[in-house]
């Protein structure tokens, strides 16, 4: 064992910035003249909200999006003052600190008259983004339910509570371009932007386009796209991979080997003993699991260590996984190395969603706060800890 691999991190998920930085450039270069939303809920979805939502705006982004005000305050709360917008929400959303932080608020319907109650509260307007089902099927107002919306937002408006500054909808299948159900989303979207304008209300951000929209849809960018997975370097199509679409993956994963041991034939492996070693052999236990948010569902996944890749063997535990690295290993070499599962110098973390029957959203979004991020910013420059 180095004494390099006794000072750092056991385990750690570094955030390349300048990958955050470049694909933000790119994903607004191809937006343009619309602007960029940089989708940053869900903990920057596993990124880190606040070092990634400062690199997007470097970058090009003009807007920040959250799921939660929640999330939305916290960014608020680390000096970051852009235009931001929050749209899921429920009866115990904090409405009036929102206002009070000048949060943009998606409206589907209920929440409206909640949050005119918490702008008179704090004594100012409440911006309004009102959101339609397009045909997700999820939150937003139907186009039969958009009439009446308009007429509670029209009477609010005109007492000062809200103003209403934008329409949005979500994409359903945008990550499958072929699918005719994205042209009939945003004629949908069309007549939804022509019913709020003809009532009067003047707009001042049209969006529905999420990253795949971006990509593959001009005629869905508006005036605004929400762009998430790609601003983190990966691609939304089955079909594509982030090279193919100009994008830089922004994660690493990684940790110390913590054991490798040689064992018999026919050894078994974790828990249920699901699988057995061929051979007399070299196993390796990687100090990740499902706590740390690697899916106890990966089977075989990659793991490379020393520029030799190797798979997962048996279950996913707790805190750890094993590897069968066959007889050929030196095992008091391998404790200590890093084991990359997926990102620079490892697998593509589409790999590991293969290998887990998901998707690469998932892998990353889940890394858990157990797992130390570290911030460089190009392939040397460390910024934060």
């Amino acid at each position: 064992m180095t004494a390099e691999s006794r000072e750092g991190f056991e385990r750690v998920a570094e955030i390349d910035l300048s990958h955050i930085r470049h694909n933000v450039k790119r994903l607004a270069e191809l937006a343009a003249p619309a602007k960029l939303m940089a989708v940053v809920k869900a903990d920057a979805y596993g990124h880190g909200a606040v070092p990634v939502a400062k690199a997007a705006l470097e970058s090009g982004a003009a807007w920040l999006g959250t799921a939660h005000v929640r999330e939305a305050l916290a960014l608020r709360e680390h000096g970051i003052d852009v235009a931001l917008l929050a749209w899921l929400h429920t009866a115990d959303t904090p409405f009036e600190a929102a206002i009070e932080a000048d949060i943009d608020l998606g409206v589907s319907g209920w929440e409206l008259p909640v949050i005119a109650e918490a702008a008179e509260k704090a004594a100012k307007t409440a911006r309004i983004h009102l959101k339609v089902d397009t045909g997700l099927g999820r939150n937003g107002a139907t186009m039969e339910r958009l009439p009446s919306l308009l007429v509670e937002a029209q009477q609010l408006q005109s007492e000062g509570k809200i103003r209403v500054v934008g329409i949005f909808s979500h994409l359903a299948v945008a990550d499958e371009p072929d699918r005719t159900e994205t042209d009939d989303q945003i004629q949908v979207f069309r007549e939804a932007i022509a019913l709020t304008e003809a009532a009067g209300f003047h707009l001042e951000a049209r969006h529905i386009a999420n990253t795949p929209g971006t990509l593959s849809r001009p005629d869905a960018h508006f005036d605004l796209v929400r762009c998430g997975i790609g601003i983190y370097g990966l691609s939304p199509f089955a079909d594509q991979s982030s090279e193919d679409l100009g994008l830089k993956p922004a994660m690493t994963l990684k940790a110390r080997v913590a054991n490798a041991k040689r064992v018999p034939a026919h050894q078994g492996v974790s828990y249920g003993l699901s699988y057995q070693t061929n051979e007399e052999s070299i196993l390796v236990d990687v100090p990740l699991g499902y706590a740390d948010g690697i899916p106890r569902s990966a089977t075989y996944a990659p793991v490379m260590i020393n520029g030799n890749e190797f798979r997962s063997a048996g279950r996913i535990a707790m805190d750890q996984f094993m590897m069968d690295v066959g007889p050929d290993q030196d095992p008091e070499a391998l404790i200590g190395q890093y084991a990359i599962l997926f990102g620079e110098n490892g697998p593509h973390v589409d790999e590991w969603a293969a290998a887990c029957n998901t998707i690469n959203y998932e892998i990353v979004t889940r890394i858990s706060g157990r797992v130390p991020r570290r911030y460089i910013d190009g392939a040397w420059g460390r910024t934060d800890d």
